[in-house]
């Protein structure tokens, strides 16, 4: 039996992938009010340290509205028995940074995480900056800022320019304005009920038999499913495992009804998580 989440909400620290200044680090300061933040190298790390207990909650990217699905995060909510217990979105708006009185025509490579590099590819373009991939985006700007380089500049939040003393020369850069990230927040502990719009995540797989697929989604009709996604099985070649968002909740009865029918016809099934959702983005 899943323990319910604790009555007395104390302060928390919430765990995250990368440096202070991430994107991930937005998503966590707004995982819960007054919530203490620590920052990991790792996915995988992220929901370590909140199975083990070091963090209470911790949150990972799982689709960006550009780029698609992080699939690296997406897999390890198969692997976790963590909860998910919200949905964090995070308006990505990206600044070029350098060291403070560097000016931009000064500037030769630009470091950051490749989906980064990648979502301001016009901008490098237009500037003839030489795009270098590094781990991630605030952690390019804490090296910077360690190495003093004046021709290297990054792309980072200008959170991360704040908190290592580096000069923003753009805000904005990046060549789609509808950018956003889907963040989850996990949990040991599965979310009290509430009467805020849910949206419920699960995974299954079915039988590799003509027609069956079709016949387990049918189970869904009448709900509004907000993705469908396909990804490939570890243990067994050319089988495939099915990831959906469905609009509900699943204590409502008609999600409840449908699940159970999708859990009936799986030959496996996991609930990630019935949440609350993110109904604005948060903003950097």
């Amino acid at each position: 039996m899943t323990d319910a989440h604790p009555p007395h909400q104390a302060a928390v620290t919430v765990a995250y992938q990368g440096n202070p200044g991430a994107y991930g680090e937005i998503a966590a300061l707004n995982a819960q009010p007054g919530a203490a933040t620590r920052g990991y190298p790792t996915f995988h790390e992220v929901l370590d340290a909140v199975s083990r207990g070091e963090c209470e909650l911790g949150v990972i990217p799982v689709e960006n509205s550009l780029m698609g699905a992080i699939l690296q995060a997406v897999d390890l909510l198969l692997e976790t028995e963590l909860h998910a217990i919200r949905e964090i979105t995070v308006r990505v708006s990206h600044a070029i940074m350098a060291m403070p009185g560097v000016k931009l025509g000064e500037v030769r490579r630009v470091y950051s995480q490749q989906p980064a590099l990648d979502q301001c590819t016009s901008f490098l373009k237009k500037h003839t900056l030489t795009p270098v991939t590094a781990h991630d985006t605030a952690g390019s700007a804490k090296d910077l800022a360690a190495r003093g380089a004046r021709d290297e500049a990054v792309i980072a939040s200008s959170r991360a320019a704040d908190l290592y003393g580096l000069e923003v020369l753009e805000r904005g850069i990046e060549d789609e304005a509808f950018n956003f990230t889907r963040f989850l927040v996990l949990s040991r502990h599965e979310p009290l009920p509430s009467a805020e719009p849910h949206k419920t995540s699960v995974v299954f797989a079915v039988r590799h038999t003509p027609g069956f697929l079709l016949e387990t989604l049918n189970e869904l009709r009448g709900l509004n499913l907000s993705k469908i996604e396909s990804r490939p099985r570890k243990d067994r070649a050319w089988s495939y495992l099915i990831y959906i968002d469905i609009e509900g909740d699943a204590r409502d009865p008609q999600v409840a009804l449908a699940l159970a029918g999708v859990l009936r016809k799986a030959s496996f099934a996991k609930i990630i998580g019935s949440y609350p959702m993110a109904l604005e983005a948060v903003e950097p």
